[in-house]
């Protein structure tokens, strides 16, 4: 894995000099060519790729992996409306909610949008409500543990998504009994699946419960796909998964009697190793044991270290050569807030630039201002040049919602 000190040309260094740190940059021509190899991965079946908007919501994102050809998964309603903003056609957008109110389902529908339907109780009111005048999707848990992490991992049995697969007999009576119209079935095991077999046997689970529905569209295979976050790291190889869930998908379209399309729902696989995160050492604290390097960010701008035990590789841009020493880099978040622990970096001294990798997805996406911190400015560099896609956050920012009482 490399640790670049510029992107199409662009410094890091330039960056932080103009915009300050922390800074979010990303690497725009990584993005649609992770698209693109999702494309030649299925490139023998009918794919619709559906971007995974929680991983990475800016407006400028979603604009460009329309351009690139992909359609927007959307988790909220507020998704919905920012993939909207970035011009994706209402056509183009799924929409599978969990738990939320039926007031957002009207709104999603109001607008156009397909809805998945997670739950049987949302089947029965969208039946109620909208009959077989709407087509929808049906989410299905397959009961497959899979995934690099419990909190990960959306498939199982005791998961909160989806409709168990041991409920179709029930699933079945309430499409029949609202004559709904079901145009197509949906799974998601969980995210860095790394077996193509896995995708298999959550497809078989697919098909099995395909069969008994006369009016699919699609089979939405969801998302899941595992990307390097350490040297050496191994990670999807999505290419066996393409040719091996193609494959069985075509002979299951034989079965059918008519050609479906194949949707899939990537978010990491698309932004994660595209961002960095560009941050300024604040400085070196020497213990009895650890040298601490406390840097100008923390849980507040990437959460997976402390919420997922997640590794980010971490180099230090200022010094790329010369000695080495063990350090465990450290937000300034009031907070345990590890971001790497004994870490092995060329020497770091206060001031110096460190990159944090990885931090395209679930980065400013999951970003707070917990300790009343800002959030950073995002950077994309686009064909040789750097845009602001979002300015950094002001302290006018933080109050603007308040309303002050004069006591």
């Amino acid at each position: 894995m490399q640790n670049p000190s510029h992107i199409q040309g662009v410094s890091f260094a330039a960056l932080a000099d103009e915009f300050g740190t922390p800074l979010y940059i990303y690497d725009g021509e990584k993005i649609t060519n992770q698209v693109k190899t999702l494309q030649e991965a299925f490139s023998a079946v009918p794919l619709r790729i559906k971007y995974a908007t929680k991983a990475l919501s800016n407006i400028s994102i979603l604009k460009l992996i329309r351009k690139a050809g992909a359609g927007v998964d959307a988790v909220s309603i507020e998704e919905v409306k920012l993939g909207l903003m970035a011009g994706h056609p209402a056509e183009g957008i799924m929409y599978t909610p969990s738990g939320v109110g039926f007031e957002e389902i009207r709104e999603a529908v109001d607008l156009g949008i397909m809805i998945n339907l997670d739950s049987l109780p949302l089947m029965e009111e969208f039946g109620k409500v909208y009959g077989d005048s709407v087509p929808a999707c049906i989410r299905i848990n397959p009961h497959i543990m899979a995934g690099g992490n419990l909190k990960i991992s959306t498939g199982h049995k005791e998961s909160k998504f989806g409709i168990s697969i041991e409920q179709l007999p029930l699933i079945l009576e309430k499409v029949s009994k609202y004559n709904l119209q079901i145009v197509g079935l949906h799974i998601h095991t969980g995210s860095d699946i790394l077996d193509a077999e896995v995708f298999l046997q959550g497809g078989n689970v697919l098909f099995e419960a395909a069969i008994q529905f006369s009016g699919l569209k699609f089979l939405d295979f969801g998302g899941g796909f595992k990307v390097a976050y350490k040297p050496n790291d191994i990670a999807t190889d999505v290419m066996e998964v393409g040719k091996k869930v193609g494959e069985a998908f075509q002979e299951f379209c034989k079965r059918y009697g008519r050609q479906l399309e194949l949707w899939i729902e990537p978010g990491k696989f698309l932004v994660s190793e595209a961002g960095y995160l560009l941050v300024k050492t604040n400085l070196v604290k020497e213990s009895t044991t650890v040298t601490f390097v406390g840097v100008d960010t923390g849980l507040n701008h990437l959460i997976r270290p402390m919420m997922y035990d997640a590794y980010h590789g971490v180099y230090n841009l200022s010094n790329s050569e010369g000695k080495k020493g063990k350090y465990n880099i450290v937000g300034y978040i009031c907070e345990t807030d590890t971001i790497a622990a004994h870490r092995e970096l060329n020497e770091v001294k206060a001031g110096d630039l460190l990159v944090i990798k990885n931090a395209g997805a679930y980065g400013y996406s999951m970003a707070s201002n917990y300790n009343s911190r800002l959030r950073p400015a995002e950077i994309l560099i686009w064909e040789g040049k750097a845009y602001q896609i979002r300015r950094r956050e002001l302290f006018e920012d933080l109050i603007r919602n308040q309303e002050i009482l004069d006591f």
